[in-house]
């Protein structure tokens, strides 16, 4: 039976990080600023609000008589309980002898063409440290993107503008971009083993290693951009934020209401269609806060079955990085034009280069992990570095269609200046050769 390490870092991240929130605003107390105070709770509290919610929802509790355990959870200690209750089942399942064992049946990836299927003995323990693990993840991916990336880019703004970096601040920040990362992490293992569920994945240490690598450059940079951005053009940002939040929130919808698919209702039997709708309003806001900050590996899809797309789409994933390294040259690009007073002992230029460079390596550690480390590579009917071609040669020839298509125009535009002349130019030499044949008749 496998170690629940991933149920541990959850909970280690989660406490560490509120009770760093819970710090850093009674500090922001003593000095007089409540309105750093109240955005600093908030971002601490409505994330664990909806962590407990997702626990109590995947474990179903909502039809067992627990009162004990909801509780728990009112009093945002669901977490803890749970990694308790995963720690006895693991510790306990090898004294306790199963009554029954269920049989799944996995595929191993293909091997020389050839992919054999095997039969798999699943126990009770097992199959309840696999619930605490799912849940567990999506818990990070909820603390993660709404509640840890909201208060890095708060806690960075914050430093700017009071022109310091505290000690208790410096560490709430890195551990707000750890969870970040982790939850970034998670999520992209949760959509290969979404994808690929009849298979048996197995992800190697170096897959890890490159989602890391990845998901730290893209995030770091893209929230160090918002942050410079928001520091010279406060009103604008909140613009930028908007436009891109309902763009993705409202996208799933979109997409849903023109396939003309049915509402899906096999979320839950015991939930409502009120309870259903609120749940996928809950998904496109985390899919939305998500893709505010790095590319989500999970693409919500509402007429899927499980809510997630299954198919690989390279054009959107190079599309989604391609509009977003121009969104943040030109935010940068702003922030160098009507930068303060503040960074004139900041070397400006090597700044806008590093945080390019840095987005650009992400994009880099993103294509060694999909062409090289992807546990899944196998499968693929084409590598990401072929859909990169493609893609390009289609800009290629939409850019090569509008230059034609512009000295067409030019051409067109030339042509009538031409006749013109030539029509004037007939009109003058006409008299003087008149005049020659009537002298020549005159002559005669």
């Amino acid at each position: 039976m496998k170690f629940p390490g991933s149920v541990l870092i959850s909970l280690v991240l989660f406490v560490s990080e509120t009770a760093a929130a819970v710090c850093l605003s009674r500090g922001y107390r003593d000095q007089g600023d409540h309105m750093w105070r109240m955005l600093t709770l908030l971002f601490a509290l409505v994330p664990c609000a909806l962590v407990q919610l997702s626990l109590y929802f995947v474990h179903r509790d909502v039809t067992r008589d627990r009162p004990l355990v909801l509780l728990l959870h009112l009093l945002q200690m669901g977490p803890l309980v749970r990694c308790v209750e995963a720690f006895y089942i693991y510790f306990s399942a090898e004294r306790v002898e199963e009554p029954y064992v269920s049989i799944t049946k996995k595929r191993q990836l293909p091997k020389d063409g050839y992919s054999e299927e095997i039969e798999k003995e699943v126990g009770q323990a097992e199959g309840k440290l696999r619930t605490h693990r799912s849940a567990f993840s999506r818990a990070s991916v909820i603390q993660a993107f709404l509640g840890s990336a909201p208060q890095l880019t708060l806690q960075l703004y914050i430093c700017i503008l009071q022109q310091e970096v505290t000690v208790a601040r410096s560490i709430f920040m890195v551990l707000s971009l750890l969870s970040i990362v982790y939850g970034a992490l998670r999520c992209n293992i949760l959509a290969i083993k979404i994808k690929y569920d009849d298979y048996d994945v197995q992800v190697k240490p170096a897959a890890y290693l490159c989602i890391f690598m990845w998901r730290s450059f893209e995030i770091a940079t893209r929230v160090a951009v918002l942050v410079l951005f928001g520091s010279v053009l406060r009103v604008w940002v909140f613009l930028i934020v908007l436009l891109n939040f309902l763009g993705f929130f409202f996208y799933p919808w979109i997409h849903f209401w023109l396939s003309k698919s049915p509402f899906p209702e096999n979320i839950e039997k015991e939930v409502s269609r009120l309870g259903t709708t609120i749940v996928l309003c809950l998904l496109t806001l985390l899919y939305a806060g998500i893709n505010m900050f790095c590319w989500s590996a999970a693409q919500v899809e509402l007429s899927d079955p499980d809510l997630i797309s299954k198919s690989q789409n390279w054009y959107q994933m190079t599309v989604y990085y391609i509009v977003r390294l121009m969104e943040n040259a030109f935010l940068l690009l702003m922030w160098y034009i009507y930068r303060t007073d503040f960074y004139l002992y900041v070397c400006a230029p090597m700044l806008f280069l590093q945080l390019l460079i840095g987005y650009c390596m992400g994009i880099f550690f993103m294509l060694v992990f999909y062409q090289f480390c992807h546990p899944c590579k196998k499968l693929f009917s084409s590598s990401i570095t072929e859909a990169l071609f493609s893609c390009f040669n289609i800009l290629y020839i939409i850019c090569q269609h509008h230059k034609s298509t512009l000295l067409k125009g030019k051409v067109a535009m030339k042509s009538p200046e031409n006749t013109d002349e030539a029509r004037a130019s007939s009109k003058t030499i006409d008299p003087q050769n008149r005049s020659v044949h009537q002298s020549a008749s005159s002559n005669a």
